[in-house]
């Protein structure tokens, strides 16, 4: 039962300036793609993260290096019908940076094009030249599933596979994963199209600066994920593109002993039309750590109140910014971009360049290579290390890239996803989360704090006379109890893994009370770590009504009763 699989992505904000490009028009992706100098190579995305989007990004990137033209297409977007005509455009080629989500699912912007796959046997792909490379986790059940299905699939329906299935494991290491498998795809894509590397490894700006400093500040995004002004006017329906200001209504501490901080949350869904479902995610949009904005701020020596856009210097580009613009650097560090987990080996190379020390400037590219030595130094130095981009700064003194080729290439700061730990039965207008509070300590003596548990603590019911309020849209499960309701279930969820649970024993509590069931009760729910717990069956008692099945736990030489379900 995952809260979350590997990957995932939040389609970028639909600014005004791109709401002109999918208005009433309905663009059909080629079409464009016709229109657009010959572009060549399109990097479509199915992300629920970011991750997939990112390596699309670089993908594209990379492009420039061998003399050909790349786009980025999130498929949500377009109509996947048209796919077939990219066969027109001498030497294209269509990459897939597909993830899995959940149990093997498709993650949502990709959900149109798994349907379309499903429902086209029929369709005629000869011509196509094609690769994908999967985002999944060995430990879930349907590994790479989408990855595996979109490769299968297209070769099914003629598509010639120029290089070999990918397949990332985020259980392992992620971006060593893709890095390997990138730098075997190029030398495949060069043989098969007879072009070569330009040789340039520079750096290489997708966007530009724009300094603004006369502008209407009612045209300034101050956090907003779609739609300007949208968090001041709220309007339906509420998605990942236009979340809902949910109102806190319950924060409090669930546990008593122990180091960690167990809170429960509730959040107030009245007269925004959002349904969910017992075994449903919510989604929130946390901000980071206002501390660490000022720190960048402050070590970088810029003022985060500029008001800036970041414009994309290819103007026939669908993406013209990396996030919502124009905003303030403020704004951007706080709201959009990732500035808590370490930075990947594409960041440390485009900044090395701006390391006055050589040997820094060194360790940077060392670090972004596959080279042996470079990988175990990445994963020593930046990874093991827990570096985030202000940690790297502060132990490379002779570091100092612009701020804004910085935000360039620092990735988007996702939603979170928590199983919903409440029923839609008992709680119509109220969604609960029931969360663990993400803080430690790193091997450079500096404390670490989760971005979103931290954000979502100091979401005081009040502050300062104001109600606090969170960002958040509700993403569909396949997650579910048993159709019947009189089918028993036992209910195995170490931790915070109880959250979805606590959402199902409602809603059948709610059933007995309808004269529908008898009572699945939790009588002493207990939270703890999946590596402190050794479980068995104590004692299985059993009478003409009910069976009771009572599973206890050792923790630290201690007992503690889990459950007791009564079926």
């Amino acid at each position: 039962m995952p809260d979350m699989d590997t990957e995932t992505t939040h389609t970028e904000p639909a600014v005004d300036e791109e709401a002109s490009l999918f208005s009433t028009m309905d663009l059909l992706l080629f079409s464009v793609i016709v229109g657009f100098v010959g572009k060549n190579i399109i990097v479509f995305y199915g992300s629920q993260t970011g991750t997939a989007e990112e390596f699309a990004n670089r993908l594209s990137k990379d492009a420039q290096r061998y003399g050909m033209k790349g786009m980025v297409a999130d498929p949500e977007e377009y109509s996947m019908g048209e796919l077939s005509r990219l066969s027109e455009i001498k030497n294209s080629l269509a990459i897939f940076c597909m993830a899995t989500y959940g149990e093997g699912d498709p993650t949502d912007n990709a959900q149109d094009f798994y349907d379309w796959l499903q429902e086209n046997d029929d369709e005629d792909l000869s011509g196509l030249n094609y690769t994908v490379f999967g985002l999944g986790n060995k430990t879930y059940e349907h590994y790479n599933a989408m990855g595996k299905y979109v490769d299968k699939k297209l070769e099914e329906l003629g598509a010639t596979r120029i290089f070999d299935l990918g397949m990332g494991d985020d259980d392992g290491n992620l971006e060593e994963d893709f890095v390997s498998w990138r730098e075997q795809f190029w030398p495949a894509v060069c043989e098969h199209f007879g072009v070569e590397a330009s040789g340039d490894e520079s750096s290489i700006r997708q966007y530009e600066l724009k300094e603004h400093t006369d502008i209407n500040m009612n045209k300034v995004y101050t956090g907003e994920i779609g739609r300007l002004k949208s968090f001041e006017v709220q309007k339906p329906p509420f998605d990942s593109k236009n979340p809902f200001l949910a109102p806190v209504t319950v924060n409090r501490k669930l546990n008593k002993a122990g180091d960690r901080h167990l809170m429960h949350l509730e959040l107030d869904i009245t007269g925004s039309k959002i349904r969910y479902e017992s075994g449903d995610h919510v989604a929130v949009f946390p901000t980071n750590d206002s501390a660490l904005v000022n720190k960048l701020g402050q070590i970088l020596g810029v003022d985060l109140d500029v008001v800036i856009s970041l414009n994309n210097l290819d103007e026939e580009s669908n993406k013209k910014h990396p996030f919502p613009c124009p905003t303030t650097y403020r704004t951007a560090l706080t709201h959009y971009l990732d500035i808590s987990h370490p930075p990947r080996t594409n960041v440390l190379y485009e900044l090395a360049q701006y390391a006055s020390d050589p040997k820094d400037q060194e360790n940077m590219r060392k670090m972004a290579s596959s080279s042996p030595e470079g990988k175990a130094l990445y994963q020593s130095w930046v990874l093991d290390a827990s570096r985030n981009i202000l940690a790297i700064l502060e132990d490379m003194p002779s570091l100092r890239p612009p701020v804004d080729h910085l935000c360039e290439l620092l990735p988007r700061l996702q939603a979170r996803y928590y199983s919903i730990a409440s029923s839609s039965k008992v709680h119509p207008n109220s969604i609960h989360i029931c969360a663990v509070v993400v803080e430690y300590k790193t091997k450079t003596g500096r404390t670490n704090k989760g971005v979103a548990t931290n954000w979502l603590k100091n979401k005081l019911v009040t502050d300062n006379g104001h109600k606090s309020t969170v960002p958040m849209y509700i993403r569909k499960s396949q997650f579910r109890l048993p159709f019947k309701s009189t089918n028993p279930v036992i209910m195995v969820g170490p931790g915070t893994g109880i959250a979805p649970f606590m959402g199902f024993i409602q809603e059948r509590g709610w059933l007995k009370q309808q004269g529908i069931y008898r009572l699945m009760r939790l009588e002493r729910p207990c939270c703890f770590s999946a590596a402190d717990i050794r479980t068995r069956i104590t004692s299985t008692r059993r009478s003409s009504k009910t069976r009771t099945i009572r599973y206890s736990c050792l923790r630290d030489s201690e007992w503690c009763i889990i459950s007791d379900f009564l079926c």
